[in-house]
């Protein structure tokens, strides 16, 4: 077994879900500790950042001689639950690929990441080479954003899988809480105000928003930002009018949108139905947000990995985008342009994953060569 199946194979054989995300998963401490001695032993300065109790960032640093650029690679430690799985931390090779808990997403970018690292370190490079290996990308994303708050480079690679797609745009997010009250009251009394029926008038117009936003894309890559109404609870019992209705919405952006758009546009819905209903008590309440994140495809980091690519895969790369967020947008929200390359596989969330390893060295080799020519 190569040195870079060995590495990834170790990896996936670690338990690390998220225990923010599966209330008992064992977390990210083991692997971190593991990363950090690898790293350490391939000669990279290396050291602990911990994020929340027992859950550490692992960032290792191969130091230039001076006068280069700075290039950061970034690789999530946490993985989703395992349910369903039959052996989730037992890796398994088996016609090319590797299947396992976390095989896919994302072990294999982070395998390819430390292995570009290890070399980056033994070629005496100007710039530093800067390896961050986060927790928490699963549920909240605080590793990486400890890691914007704290460290500085020219541009940064996040090696979620693409299947060896250059992913230069993804959504961001915005979630938004409300309520509408109504009066306890007998099911049996005509007329009373139902909570429930009163939120009927905010589902429609959120429907009816999402249909005009999906109609006018404004994004090459992203199309449209769209809007819907992720859970809903009200009511007493089933006797009763509900006093109380309560939903929770999320409006996806792309660039351009803000939080403050987002809450315009569901305040005015609420205020149409209260022109036509005065009595309604309805309350908004903002909630996180993330922001959408783009970086030039032209700008130097895309270019170099294009032509890398297409190199050492023997194709053209696609520029793609993403409806979903990533880590990338903390990045670049700190004045680090990111972008997402990665291998590809299938599987991700799901009872089974895997993940090309084949795609995984030619990652670890491209990360390489935009290593040498970007940190000169």
């Amino acid at each position: 077994m190569d040195t870079l199946t060995r590495l990834l194979s170790d990896l996936v054989a670690i338990d690390s879900v998220n225990p923010d995300l599966v209330p008992g998963g064992a977390g990210e401490g083991q692997i971190a500790r593991f990363i950090a001695s690898w790293l350490a032993d391939a000669g990279l300065d290396v050291h602990l950042d911990e994020v929340s109790p027992g859950r550490p960032n692992v960032i290792g640093v191969a130091r230039g001689t001076g006068g280069g650029k700075a290039l950061l690679l970034n690789g999530h430690t946490d993985t989703v639950g395992v349910a369903g799985m039959a052996a989730p931390h037992r890796p398994r090779v088996e016609g090319g690929r590797m299947y396992g808990r976390g095989a896919y997403d994302m072990k294999g970018g982070l395998a390819a990441c430390m292995v570009a690292a290890a070399e980056a370190r033994r070629r005496g490079l100007r710039g530093d080479l800067i390896i961050t290996a986060v927790v928490d990308e699963e549920y909240a994303g605080m590793g990486t954003l400890d890691v914007a708050a704290r460290y500085r480079a020219d541009a940064a690679i996040v090696a979620e899988p693409t299947e060896l797609r250059l992913m230069t745009a993804h959504k961001g997010f915005v979630w938004l809480d409300v309520e509408i009250a109504g009066a306890a009251a007998h099911g049996s009394i005509p007329g009373a105000v139902d909570a429930i029926a009163r939120m009927g008038g905010v589902l429609l117009g959120i429907d009816q928003l999402n249909r005009q936003l999906m109609a006018r894309p404004s994004h090459p890559l992203l199309g449209s930002g769209t809007i819907h109404a992720s859970m809903i609870s009200g009511g007493q019992e089933q006797s009763s009018y509900a006093e109380r209705c309560a939903l929770a919405v999320e409006r996806r952006t792309v660039p351009g949108e803000t939080p403050a758009q987002a809450e315009s546009e569901l305040r005015a819905i609420l205020d149409r139905l209260a022109a036509d209903t005065p009595d309604l008590r309805a309350t908004l309440r903002p909630g996180v947000h993330r922001a959408p994140m783009e970086t030039p495809a032209d700008a130097a980091l895309p270019a170099l990995i294009r032509r890398h690519a297409a190199a050492v895969a023997g194709r053209e790369t696609p520029i793609i985008g993403g409806a979903y967020w990533t880590d990338a947008a903390s990045l670049a929200e700190a004045g680090i342009p990111a972008v997402l390359f990665g291998p590809g596989g299938a599987g991700a969330h799901a009872a089974e994953e895997w993940v090309d390893l084949e795609s995984v060295a030619q990652c670890a080799a491209i990360y390489g060569r935009v290593i040498d020519e970007f940190c000169g």
